[in-house]
């Protein structure tokens, strides 16, 4: 099993992949797999967010470059920039992890935070893609972690941005 506790630096070569959902890429310890298929130990600092691009140094000096695997998410578009604010709004006011782009809000798939959007006027699309949430104004902090249900059914259980210590990065 390969053994990884350190970051490497930005530019380094990576020659393996470490493809991670997000709720995944929030863990500083975790046992894994490779893209190759071989057994990996995450042991990093306490708090450490892994975004795509990251670059992770093995034991063996191997680099391990950190991909964003695809997952359930819901995806929000609108060329009205005043409802996808709205709607980013009111994800972040239920502490939801959201992901920001030009014409587009994502989060993670969640069938009543779906309703609530669509509610306020907006498409909502179930789809499948990688989940770069933003990292808070308070990047660096220490979150605390408790459930947030939403309904009776379990759903409503996805990342919640205040859940997870992040680093500020991206």
């Amino acid at each position: 099993m390969i053994l990884i506790e350190h970051r490497a630096p930005e530019n380094a070569a990576a020659t393996e992949q470490l493809q991670l959902p997000f709720e995944l890429r929030c863990k500083s310890r975790l046992r894994t797999r490779l893209a190759s298929g071989e057994e990996a130990g995450l042991f990093l600092e306490r708090g450490a967010v892994l975004r795509a691009g990251d670059r992770l140094l093995a034991n063996d000096g191997r680099v391990v470059e950190v991909v964003a695997a695809p997952e359930q998410v819901m995806d929000v578009r609108s060329d009205d920039a005043h409802l996808l604010a709205r709607a980013a709004y009111h994800l972040g006011n239920r502490h939801v992890a959201v992901e920001l782009q030009p014409g587009l809000v994502r989060f993670s798939r969640d069938h009543v935070l779906g309703e609530m959007v669509r509610g306020l006027g907006l498409d909502v699309v179930e789809t499948e893609a990688p989940f770069e949430p933003e990292s808070g104004a308070y990047g660096g902090h220490g979150g605390h972690a408790h459930p947030h249900g939403h309904s009776a059914d379990g759903e409503g259980r996805g990342p919640r941005i205040h859940d997870m210590m992040l680093l500020g990065r991206k």
